[in-house]
Parts: C-alpha cells; structure tokens; sequence
C-alpha cells in the first residue's frame, strides 16, 4: 500500500485499536450531585467470595515424565567415583603407613631382655655404692657434694624405674625414635 513516490499516503498511518470518547463540547455540563447507593467494600467481598477459583493452565513441562528423571546426573556420578577413588587411596596409604610402623618394632627377646637388667642392676650398685659414701659424710657443706648426691639420687631413680619397665613380660622395641636419653 505504498505510493510509489518518496511521500507516503495518508492511508499507511492508520491507528489500530478503538477510538476515545470524544471531548465534551463547551456548552454540555457535566450532571452534577450523582450518587449511587453501592457499598463497594461488601459488594467486592461478596464477588471474591462467590468466584470460582482459577485454575493454572498446566502447560508446561511434566519433569517428572522425563526418562532420566530420579536419576544421579552423569556429572555428579564422576564425582562421587573421584572422591571414591581419593579415598581408597589415602586408606591405602594409611594401610600401608600402620604396616611400615609395625615392621619399625619387635618384641624384645628374653634373653637380651635379662641381659639389660643385670647390665641395669650392675649400674644401680655402682651408683649406690657412690652414694652411700657421700651421705655417710658428716657434712654435705658445699655445692659440688650437694650437686653430686642429687646427681646420684636422680640417677638411682631412674635406674629404678628402667629395672621396672624392663622387668615386663612382653617389650617391643620401637627402632622409628632416637635416644630417650
């Protein structure tokens, strides 16, 4: 519908959609002292009341009809066989870890064992011995004696408590840590 010229036709502007009320013309008056009887408050309430509820058109997708609905996505499975993987491993590791420091000790034999208690009991006559002669001095009156029988008493204790831990049915050796001493 166009003109084959530049200018366009009046018929290409038409407007689509109903017309306006006209404007009033200057001599019409308005009608004044218009009122109505309706209370809007009740007659609404009474409509929402008696209306039928509306209905949600169910046009869209059903996901529950889909064939891999339920289903743990591929994406999530690869994960959880990752984690799975990553577990396994650092139990065997662990697992591996436990058997290294089972081979690290062993159980003392008893003959080593007796050995270690005679050497032990050997030692703790020694230093009683050393210790006897310095309490039968009449007096312990300066340092080095006071420093030498508390280095005796420290170290018979010691003797003793080793005596007592070796004097134990069963002792595993552990070969992972140094000297306690």
């Amino acid at each position: 519908m166009r003109a084959t010229g530049l200018v366009p036709t009046k018929t290409d502007y038409k407007k689509r959609g109903s017309k306006r009320a006209p404007v009033p013309k200057k001599d019409e008056k308005p009608i004044m002292g218009l009122t109505s009887d309706k209370n809007y408050i009740v007659a609404n309430a009474v409509e929402n009341i008696l209306a039928a509820p509306k209905v949600k058109d169910n046009k869209g997708k059903d996901y529950t009809k889909k064939k891999d609905y339920g289903k743990t996505p591929k994406y999530l499975q690869k994960i959880k066989n990752e984690i799975d993987q990553e577990f396994e491993l650092v139990r065997e590791m662990q697992m591996e870890e436990d058997a290294q420091r089972d081979r690290d000790k062993f159980l003392l034999p008893d003959d080593e064992r007796a050995e270690l208690i005679k050497a032990l009991k050997k030692k703790w006559e020694v230093v009683h011995k050393q210790y006897q002669e310095i309490t039968h001095v009449q007096k312990i009156d300066t340092v080095g004696l006071r420093r030498k029988k508390e280095n005796c008493e420290q170290e018979l204790r010691q003797l003793e408590k080793d005596i007592e831990k070796l004097s134990k049915k069963f002792i595993f050796v552990d070969t992972t840590y140094g000297d306690y001493y």
